[in-house]
């Protein structure tokens, strides 16, 4: 289309003609879309076919080329790749490292850096890398592979390589394009074996990330990779003393370096307490963190997980190519795409070997017919190429028909599987006199036999491809996976919330009678230590409170009776408070809980009236009673004017409530007689296997109530025990953990061992004779090789010992009771020796728990508990669980257990 522009339209002149106008918006607006495609389709997101980015495809492509076993400069490589990718060779070089430290497609040679610290790896020209055998059989097939130009026309690239393997997951990969990105975490390598030959099966799947890097992995909210899921990552962290921790793994995405950083800069920041930090990695990470005296391991162990990178969160977002647009798909959906197309893939390589296997038999047995029946001499006559070729096809057709043909009587022709071509007759012709000459019948029907049973193969892995796709896989994993276990454990964590583990940074002040509390009023009352993430609670004197956070300096409120840090989830803070109402003048006692508050807003503890004030109050960390003397005025008409008041008949209640009568007489003044104990009695503690922590929220195994001077007893497999109190923030690996419970005086351990040296087998029975806490007590030998085999505290734990009476003679297996084995001794006694002849194994097998444990667990609410005796008989339907001690149990299995009842004599099982 052409525009005319007319004379007045000054900067052209008349008449001229102007071609191909467009509107910018337009213009850009298209060419914006393209570059959004091409950021998408080829640079940032992996495609399905075979998991791999553009730049990594051609890497490999290009390395397949170079590939003859040995190993090639890195900065060749990158000079191969370039043919292909126009993009650089920056982005190749990184990608090519990027490829290299995953360990599964390129084996390196040299300085490649180190995800863990990182280290960058050394200048291409001084690193070497070269193709690994995985890669070689999984990743190529040129027959498969589906070409197409590269960016300049002078080579071909493949479109897709054929991978025969969920590389995509396996890697996992990250990608920022234009409007979207992509991360896709990494999985085990024999997780997806095992799961693609599940989805091959029918089964169900599911799968996890497994990093490099190692540590801790909460998948609560993975979502399979989906927008929105989570992951929240953990190093591993060990406690070594009471001054020293060590770092044993960083989590994915960061390096030590980074975390060392973040360690530092927290305590620069005074939210946690550290004296130093050293970085001893090597082989393994080794970060140590030394604690100062008096800080506590346990509770900075939870710091670090709250303010620095030991833990960290990531979003995944499973973003990949499928049909030349970005699609969003959960982890296991992409493995069903993957493990289909590989099904898809596998038949078509048997397909080409069939067709293959075909044309070599039918080479062959033209060749034994040509030689065996002496077709070449009749050629010698033939003057013309025609004439040759037609004296051939005519001796040929004596011997043989085509598949299909009709069949003559007695007909003993050879049957091929398609018509003779001229190409076949070609080839004939081509044989050498020599090679007829020296012609072998039986080698070659020999041969022809073998193809045909290869051929008998092919068909058959045809007709069963799930099969044969299963065998593929089995095939990879038996191949590959023995050095590929999972790095990365999956655990649960508990939420770490910042103020239970921020460091006591600030100094808590107060002047009470202009009304102001902080960390400023250096000058003034000092009250308590806290951090600068607490909250306040301040109790004026005319019942009214308020809770805010901590400040440098706060206005609460004047004429101030009670300033404390406050915590919304302490529900054993119990205050005791006696009150005169304004209105009637009459004094009220209440005990109360301080929970469900709105920050900043104010609170009234008394009715309400006007010229209502406080008497008295004390805040109990333990819900403790006390007993007070209130002394009436002496213008009150009352005949006793002192009498004592017990507030443990009273019961605690919400903050709003009013309180019961003291007295209806005007107080002169009330004074503390005596304190009393905890009216909620002992805590309930449980013991959260999943988290390795004890909670007091009903969370896991019931441990039994505790008092104040109660402890909880663990014995660990390198044969220590020790006692420490039921405290929640105490970290417990339940990987070095053989029991928990509470500590009873009279709890007697039950321990078998071996000891290293003399390889022999001990018994040993003791009680707890320590009273310190926090302390590992080793109760078994400390030489090389010793461990522990067997530790109990049940009332009569019976153990299968499985002893040889002789070299290479009879095996047997013995039952023991340990309790009539060996008497109580000491805890630092040897013990008796449990067999003269070779111990093969040591079982444990019943295990009662001590009656006063069992009593409590039968009184609990919640799950019914079965207790298992020695003497008890199987059911019909099988043996009884094997199990250390109660087991907690559904109402289902309840009532099956009660069913059970029903058929058995009752004798043989007690339900609680």
């Amino acid at each position: 289309m052409a525009l005319v522009v007319p004379a007045e339209e000054g900067d052209f002149r008349p008449g001229e003609t102007i071609h191909d106008i467009s509107s910018i918006g337009g213009m850009y607006q298209n060419w914006f879309l393209e570059y959004a495609s091409y950021v998408i389709l080829e640079r940032a997101v992996p495609a399905i076919e075979d998991g791999l980015k553009p730049v990594q495809r051609r890497i490999l492509h290009a390395m397949k080329e170079m590939d003859d076993g040995r190993f090639n400069k890195v900065a060749n490589v990158i000079g191969q790749t370039m043919q292909y990718h126009p993009h650089g060779d920056a982005s190749i070089g990184d990608a090519i490292v990027n490829l290299g430290q995953k360990d599964l497609l390129i084996e390196t040679q040299g300085n490649w850096g180190d995800v863990r610290t990182g280290d960058g790896a050394a200048a291409p020209r001084y690193i070497e890398a070269r193709l690994s055998k995985f890669a070689l059989d999984v990743v190529f097939n040129p027959d498969t592979t589906e070409w197409q130009a590269s960016y300049d026309g002078r080579k071909r690239e493949p479109v897709t390589l054929p991978v025969k393997f969920p590389l995509l997951l396996a890697q996992g990969i990250e990608g920022i394009a234009v409007g979207l990105s992509t991360k896709i975490m990494p999985h085990n390598f024999r997780e997806l074996c095992k799961a693609s030959i599940d989805v091959l099966k029918g089964r169900d799947i599911i799968l996890y990330p497994d990093f490099p890097t190692g540590g801790l992995c909460d998948i609560s909210n993975y979502n399979g990779g989906l927008r929105g899921g989570k992951l929240r990552l953990r190093a591993t962290i060990e406690k070594v003393d009471k001054t020293m921790l060590i770092i044993r793994d960083v989590p994915y995405g960061t390096t030590t370096t980074g975390v060392m950083e973040s360690i530092v800069k927290a305590s620069e920041a005074n939210k946690i307490k550290i004296k130093k930090v050293v970085d001893n990695t090597a082989a393994v990470v080794e970060i140590q963190v030394h604690l100062p005296a008096g800080v506590s391991p346990d509770l900075t162990m939870d710091a670090l997980y709250a303010f620095t990178d030991c833990e960290i969160s990531i979003s995944p977002n499973t973003c990949v190519i499928i049909d030349e647009k970005p699609r969003f798909v959960a982890v296991e959906d992409m493995l069903r795409l993957s493990t289909s197309k590989t099904l898809r893939l596998l038949e078509r390589e048997l397909e080409i070997r069939q067709d293959e296997l075909q044309e070599r038999w039918h080479s062959a047995s033209l060749e034994k017919i040509f030689i065996e029946n002496r077709i070449y001499r009749k050629i010698e006559e033939c003057e013309t190429w025609e004439q040759i070729l037609e004296t051939i096809d005519a001796g040929l057709k004596k011997y043989v028909r085509i598949d299909g043909e009709r069949e003559k009587a007695n007909d003993t022709r050879i049957v091929l599987r398609r018509a003779i071509t001229e190409e076949d007759l070609t080839r004939l012709t081509e044989i050498r006199i020599k090679r007829i000459s020296k012609y072998d019948g039986f080698k070659a029907d020999e041969y022809i036999q073998k193809l045909e049973a290869e051929l008998a193969e092919v068909a058959d892995n045809l007709a069963n491809l799930t099969r044969y796709a299963i065998r593929y896989f089995e095939g990879l994993l038996k191949k590959y996976g023995d050095a590929k276990e999972r790095k990365t454990e999956l655990r649960t964590f508990d939420v770490v919330t910042a103020q239970k583990v921020a460091v006591a940074n600030q100094k808590l002040y107060v002047n009470r009678q202009d009304g102001f509390v902080g960390h400023g009023l250096k000058k003034d009352e000092f009250v308590c230590d806290c951090s600068d993430l607490d909250d306040i609670i301040a109790i004026r004197r005319d019942g009214s409170f308020v809770v805010t956070r901590i400040a440098e300096k706060t206005f609460v409120g004047k004429d101030l009776l009670h300033v404390g840090v406050y915590n919304k989830n302490d529900d054993r803070l119990v205050y005791n408070m006696i009150y005169v109402d304004g209105p009637s003048q009459v004094s009220y006692a209440k005990r109360f809980l301080v929970t469900g508050i709105t920050r900043d807003k104010s609170y009234d503890l008394t009715k309400g009236g006007k010229n209502s004030k406080v008497l008295y109050m004390t805040a109990n960390p333990n819900s403790e009673s006390e007993i007070v003397s209130v002394q009436l005025s002496d213008k009150a008409p009352a005949r006793v004017k002192q009498f004592d008041f017990d507030f443990a008949e009273l019961a605690i209640k919400g903050k709003g409530s009013m309180g019961n009568i003291v007295t209806k007489q005007p107080v002169k003044k009330i004074t503390q007689k005596s304190k009393g104990d905890s009216t909620l009695g002992g805590r309930e503690v449980f013991f959260d296997e999943v988290v390795g922590r004890l909670n007091t929220g009903g969370h896991g195994r019931f441990l039994g109530t505790f008092d104040t001077d109660d402890a909880v007893l663990a014995i660990y497999k390198d044969g220590s025990y020790e006692l420490t109190a039921p405290d929640p923030a105490i970290h417990f690996v339940m990987r070095d953990l053989v029991l928990l419970r509470k500590f009873e005086p009279d709890t007697v351990i039950n321990a078998v061992y071996l000891e290293g040296e003399t390889k022999t087998h001990f018994v040993k029975r003791f009680r707890i004779e320590t009273s310190t806490l926090a302390k590992k007590f080793l109760f078994i030998p400390e030489t090389k090789g010793t461990h522990l085999l067997v530790a109990t505290c049940g009332v009569a734990p019976e153990i299968e010992v499985k002893v040889q009476k002789e070299k290479k003679g009879e095996k047997l297996a013995e039952r023991l009771h340990l309790h009539e084995f060996i008497d109580v001794k000491g805890w630092k006694a040897m013990g008796n020796k449990l067999n003269y002849f070779k111990v093969l194994g040591v079982e444990l097998l019943t295990d009662e728990g001590p009656e006063p444990e069992r009593k409590a667990q039968a009184k609990r609410k919640g799950p019914a508990i079965i207790p298992r005796p020695a003497s008890a008989a199987a059911p019909e339907d099988g043996p009884l669980p094997e199990h250390d001690g109660p087991v907690e149990i559904s109402a289902e299995e309840v009532a099956q257990a009660q069913a059970l009842l029903q058929r058995k004599p009752k004798s043989q099982m007690t339900l609680f």
